[in-house]
């Protein structure tokens, strides 16, 4: 069918149409003063501190599926901050932004008689508007004359929430201002997660999968979110907050000018707070969310309490009064159900009190009332009076006033580790008197106690301080005559370093000698390129492990000082526990926990072995490497890339619980540094990244690598040496993943699992990890999210090192040359290009 007017005659109605209201449409083009009635596709406008660019773009240079967006001006890559026509992109580039007749901005082609998108704004024939793209990066529709904002895209945010932007709610009109995530990374049309504040009840921030709960940032504490301890570390975020009868909303701005930081919501359901870095051309993330098992929306259930710390046990806790609904989920850590009143009959009677729950996220506050009059001890006395409330706590934990009572169950409570704030929830009078007793039990004789205690520990620190001056003394001279052949004296200077910067005790030769029955060979647990590791039996039957350096060990002094003062700063539950070392002579020894199941290699990699792990006990192994990486990475005092991560680095202890063990090679990054270069590369060919194997550059991402390099190997139980025609293991899952047969490549020990979904989704985790460039890798903490979590994951791009090398005869010349990745090499000294 023939369209009712010839093309040109549409285009030049529309441009009629445009130029012949009284509005002028001012748009600076980029180096230019000209003022323009319209702006077409190729054109840009600047906003005046040449931070923002208005325009047209598309996805991977395509001419089709163009849209009208801001984006960062001076930062190279696109980065997106708005987009007008997000669900209706166009087809060509013959698009225009102009005004229409009514005086709103519109999009539309020469095609079209109706615009793609419009500003939709109510203006009245005799206004005078102009166009303008400010320094925020806010695009305004402006009355010339009052200067009145009519329309801006700070109200209708897509992904990114940029300083001076709002989120929240107009009480009075129901107006909202929130975020939501794109489709997909190329596909910016509205997805599944929004991210808003509710005003029901006691506001909060909460963010939604769908119309569903997905993560809660909580109710306003006065200065932070109370699920979002970090926004009282930042220094370079100024916030206000609003909260009155015409609106709740909070608006963030940047004390420092020139700071680029946004706040945006990917297409996975996670929100990141980051700052752009200029000299390394970089987003620092700062903060992102969810992150934990215990982030997700009411984890372990209603009247419970999510405790990430509680490492050795489950995380799901009941809360005081409360006992888990199901006593056998609760036991196989399934917190379906959450918890239920222990004395449901027993509530509303004389006796009833509050026990005091520190350092928490509070409840979900949709369901809870606030007086901001009342002091917190009206508070405890006005919930105590109504026997339908059944927690309370103060408004603002800064001055500790006002009341927020809880009605029913409490549902999405998480402790942290030093910061959160006190809950105080109902007991009947058996449980008190129950918490009470346990609490102030005897606390004259606990005082009496701690001081006899500190006495006597006195005494015997004297005592021993003395004796082991006098010890140290006699075993130098014992030490001169041992006969064990260690060579010549090494330079004590050399460990000036590490003994000051290390609590570990040191151990002498001969206590080890005795230990490990001089180092005989029957004590030998195993040899690597550093030396040998001995089995030991202290004398008070504390089992150990000696880790022995060959005297050409590639682990030279420097290396062995790393690991010394390096480990001991380190503490978590999935990192190995170093107990001490010992220098003498040409000796270097370090002395760790014994862990009687070896490490990871002699199971995965052991036909008979490897099928006495399930997968559920491999899934729990992929799990504690990733939170002993994330530690290393985010949460410890140093921020620690490992850089040798490969399964023999890998300890199982008795439960087979992980352990990441011989941090020799690893190097401590400062807080914001990203990257780092080395002309000494070290680790292990299969398991390293292909910007440290070739450039020398080793990152976060560079663990991320080795870590995607094990899950592979534990879903396969075969090396990444494996060799199938030209393919090594990793080249072999990849092509198959693509054919979508896969799971011809998991363990036949696995075979019989019920689990292969999670299996897969495990495998297509380790994809995303080897990924060949290291900016498409995630990072640890989103690792560990979509380990724990049903969410969509990304597709993965084509991973590095998917070759090696195939000799075609004995004579290794005659070879093709691919990537090498075999895992069974490890080197120490290579100069990169």
């Amino acid at each position: 069918m023939k369209p009712l007017l010839p093309e040109r005659a549409v285009f030049l109605i529309s441009l009629f149409l445009v130029i012949s209201v009284g509005s002028q449409f001012s748009l600076g083009l980029e180096n230019s003063n000209s003022t323009f009635q319209i702006i077409k596709d190729g054109d840009r406008l600047v906003s005046s501190n040449k931070n923002f660019a208005l325009g047209f773009f598309s996805f991977n240079n395509s001419t089709t599926r163009r849209y009208v967006g801001i984006w960062y001006n001076q930062i190279p890559q696109l980065t997106l901050v708005w987009v007008a026509n997000r669900n209706q992109p166009l087809n060509d580039t013959r698009g225009t932004l102009a005004l229409d007749r009514h005086g709103n901005v519109v999009v539309f082609t020469p095609t079209q008689t109706i615009s793609l998108w419009s500003t939709n704004a109510t203006i009245q024939s005799n206004d005078d508007v102009s166009v303008e793209l400010r320094n925020t990066g806010n695009l305004a529709l402006i009355k010339r004359e009052s200067q009145k904002v009519i329309w801006q895209s700070f109200d209708y945010p897509s992904h990114v929430l940029l300083p001076y932007m709002k989120l929240g709610v107009n009480r009075r009109t129901g107006f909202s201002w929130f975020l939501t995530s794109w489709k997909a990374h190329d596909d910016p049309g509205t997805g599944n997660f929004s991210c808003r504040i509710d005003p029901t009840g006691y506001p909060q921030l909460v963010l939604y999968d769908g119309n569903v709960p997905w993560w809660r940032g909580g109710s306003w504490t006065g200065r932070r979110w109370t699920g979002v301890p970090e926004m009282t570390r930042s220094f370079i975020i100024n916030t206000s907050y609003i909260d009155n009868s015409e609106e709740v909303s909070i608006t963030n701005s940047v004390t420092v000018d020139t700071v680029l930081m946004r706040m945006t919501l990917d297409e996975s359901g996670l929100v990141h707070r980051s700052t752009w870095n200029g000299q390394e051309q970089k987003w620092n993330e700062f903060w992102s969310a969810p992150i934990e098992w215990c982030d997700s929306y009411n984890r372990c259930g209603p009247n419970s309490n999510c405790d990430p710390y509680n490492v050795e046990q489950f995380q799901c806790k009941c809360l005081p009064g409360f006992e888990p609904r199901s006593n056998q989920n609760w036991f196989l850590r399934d917190p379906s159900g959450g918890c239920i009143r222990k004395r449901p009959n027993a509530t509303c009677q004389s006796g009833e009190g509050f026990v005091k729950v520190s350092r928490v996220k509070v409840p979900d506050t949709s369901m809870a009332r606030v007086d901001k009059s009342m002091s917190l001890e009206a508070c405890e006395q006005a919930c105590l009076n109504d026997c339908n409330c059944t927690a309370y706590t103060s408004v603002n934990e800064t001055v500790g006033t006002g009341c927020l009572m809880w009605y029913g169950d409490l549902v999405d409570t998480r402790t942290y580790a030093n910061v959160g704030q006190d809950l105080y929830v109902r007991v009947d009078a058996i449980e008190l008197a129950q918490y009470v007793q346990n609490s102030n039990r005897h606390p004259t004789k606990k005082v009496i106690a701690i001081v006899i205690v500190s006495f006597v520990a006195l005494v015997l620190l004297v005592i021993s301080l003395i004796y082991l001056w006098e010890t140290a003394r006699k075993r130098r001279e014992r030490l001169s005559n041992l006969s064990l052949n260690f060579g010549e004296s090494l330079n004590s200077k050399e460990f000036d370093e590490s003994r000051t910067s290390s609590d570990l005790p040191i151990f002498d030769l001969l206590t080890i000698a005795k230990a490990t029955d001089n180092f005989s060979f029957t004590n030998k647990l195993g040899e690597g390129g550093f030396g040998a590791v001995y089995k030991g039996k202290l004398t008070n039957g504390e089992e150990i492990a000696v880790k022995r350096l060959a005297k050409n060990s590639g682990q030279g002094v420097g290396e062995f000082k790393n690991e010394v003062t390096l480990i001991a700063k380190l503490q978590h539950r999935n990192l190995v526990r170093i107990l001490g070392y010992c220098v003498k002579n040409e000796e270097k020894m370090l002395v760790y926990e014994y862990l009687p199941n070896k490490s990871l290699d002699s199971f995965i990699f052991d036909e008979s072995k490897r099928a006495l792990l399930n997968w559920q006990k491999r899934f729990e192994i992929i799990c504690g490497i990733a939170r002993g990486l994330l530690y290393l990475h985010q949460d410890s005092r140093l921020k620690i890339i490992h850089r040798d991560l490969k399964a023999s680095n890998i300890l199982l202890d008795a439960d087979l619980i992980p352990k990441i063990a011989d941090f020799g090679m690893a190097r401590i990054f400062g807080q914001d540094q990203i990257q780092a270069n080395t002309n000494r590369i070290v680790g292990t060919y299969g398991y390293m990244s292909p910007e440290y194997a070739m450039e020398g550059l080793f990152s976060v991402k560079s663990d991320v690598y080795s870590f995607g390099i094990l899950v592979l190997e534990m879903i396969t139980g075969k090396k990444n040496n494996y060799d199938s025609s030209h393919l090594n293991l990793v080249g072999h899952v990849w092509e198959l993943w693509k054919l979508e047969t896969a799971t011809e490549l998991v363990d036949s020990s696995l075979e019989e699992s019920s689990c292969g979904h999670e299996i897969m989704r495990c495998l297509q985790i380790g994809l995303l990890c080897v990924q060949e460039d290291a900016t498409d890798r995630p990072t640890m903490s989103t690792v560990i999210f979509m380990l724990r979590n049903e969410v969509a994951l990304p597709s993965p791009k084509k991973p590095a090192f998917i070759l090696k090398r195939k000799y075609n005869s004995g004579d290794p010349s005659t070879s093709t040359e691919g990537a090498n990745s075999v895992n069974d090499l490890t080197i120490s000294i290579i100069n990169a290009r």
